[in-house]
């Protein structure tokens, strides 16, 4: 299979030139120590409709013959796509129509709708999203867009890859969320053709990694259930243009925990200032679990900032969990008047902050005179977590867990 050329994304750039933006690059001087160098992120989370794939929908459906506008395109998506679509549909001028799944967050949907797409609920999973917007483009004639699988899709993604060269000449690895596999293969496309030291490394979810398996067996392998946060890269089978170029131009591709997400996505609200979504946010995970794996300058791309706001409130306690800044404690004290008070002073003077408190004297394991009391605390970290234990241990009180 031929590869996107270089030529190719140098011709989607001049297309692209005023669609979408150069997006910022962010020094994140917080993440050096880790690395033992300059760290920045590529903001595609800023980009129009909120993540890179605009670049290329737009570079896609621009390529139509003027038969296949006329028939309108379909395309399937659990958000980010099909916001890419609706609105590149809408600049050219072409009837777009969008199938996603029943549970799609509300804010994409929304966002989708307010491009001017026809948008359709289907199916519990991506896969059966996918499967309903091919019979529609098999019933009506509409051009199935797909959302990685198709060169011109990947040369517009490849653009991405020509503004971090610019932004950020010196730069050693390049790191990239990876669902389909068509912005790393963009990306990694842009990168080895003028810069073939540069390595690329795709980021996927532990539990949404079809590359690792697929490039072990020479070819795109199935995930029987990928399950992850991280929607916007949940794809369970990689396809066989992108697999091709994961295959012969990225080094490495890398997994990261459900618990790395949400300290990433915490971590680009109070640190960068930046919404970022579990997908966007995976290159950031990447950083934080795997410390000093990767040659700096490094740069790593924020893909996309499209999270629902229910789901952002869920990952900033589940961030906050993973990273020490919650403490649930199981206590058994005396039932005696004041060892409540005694308990709660004790927490207030070691500067821990009370979200909830249980007392109960209802448990088989209880002894006569007994109380069980459980606390969830904030805290400012791991270290400080310990100290709390510890000094609620030296204090006389008994740790059950």
């Amino acid at each position: 299979m031929e590869l996107v050329s270089l030529e190719r994304i140098q011709q989607a750039r001049k297309l692209l030139s005023d669609v979408t933006r150069v997006t910022p690059m962010e020094h994140a001087r917080d993440l050096r120590s880790l690395h033992g160098g300059p760290v920045y992120l590529k903001c595609e989370n800023l980009q129009r409709t909120g993540s890179f794939k605009i670049r290329g929908a737009y570079t896609r459906i621009h390529g139509l013959s003027a038969a296949e506008r006329a028939r309108g395109v379909v395309a399937a998506s659990a958000g980010n796509h099909a916001q890419g679509v609706a609105l590149a549909s809408s600049l050219l001028g072409i009837s777009s129509t969008v199938y996603m799944p029943v549970r799609a967050p509300l804010p994409k949907l929304a966002a989708t709708r307010g491009y001017g797409a026809d948008v359709h609920l289907h199916g519990a999973v991506l896969e059966e999203t996918l499967a309903e917007a091919v019979a529609f483009s098999e019933r009506t004639g509409a051009v199935f867009i797909h959302p990685f699988d198709h060169t011109d899709v990947i040369a517009g993604q490849g653009t991405v890859g020509l503004e971090i060269l610019e932004q950020v000449p010196g730069v050693r690895t390049v790191l990239v969320a990876t669902g389909g596999g068509g912005l790393v293969g963009g990306v990694a496309s842009a990168v080895k053709a003028l810069r073939p030291h540069v390595r690329v490394v795709g980021v996927q979810a532990e539990d949404a990694a079809a590359f690792p398996p697929s490039l072990a067996a020479g070819g795109p392998v199935r995930l029987p259930q990928p399950h992850t946060m991280a929607d916007g890269i949940a794809v369970g089978e990689p396809g066989p243009v992108s697999y091709a170029h994961v295959s012969a131009l990225v080094d490495e591709v890398v997994t990261v925990s459900e618990e790395s997400l949400s300290r990433a996505v915490l971590a680009c609200l109070e640190r960068r200032k930046l919404v970022v979504e579990p997908a966007g946010a995976a290159t950031v995970a990447a950083l934080l679990q795997h410390p000093g794996a990767f040659e700096p300058p490094v740069v790593a791309i924020l893909s996309g900032g499209n999270v629902d706001p229910v789901l952002l409130q869920q990952i900033i306690q589940h961030g906050m969990t993973a990273g020490g800044r919650y403490l649930k404690l199981h206590l058994r004290v005396p039932d005696r008047p004041g060892s409540l008070v005694s308990v709660l002073s004790s927490v207030k003077d070691l500067g821990a902050n009370v979200l909830d408190v249980e007392h109960s004297r209802i448990s088989g394991s209880l002894a006569l005179g007994e109380v069980d009391v459980a606390l969830a605390l904030e805290t400012r970290g791991p270290e400080h977590c310990a100290e709390v234990e510890a000094a609620l241990a030296d204090a006389g009180f008994t740790i059950v867990s």
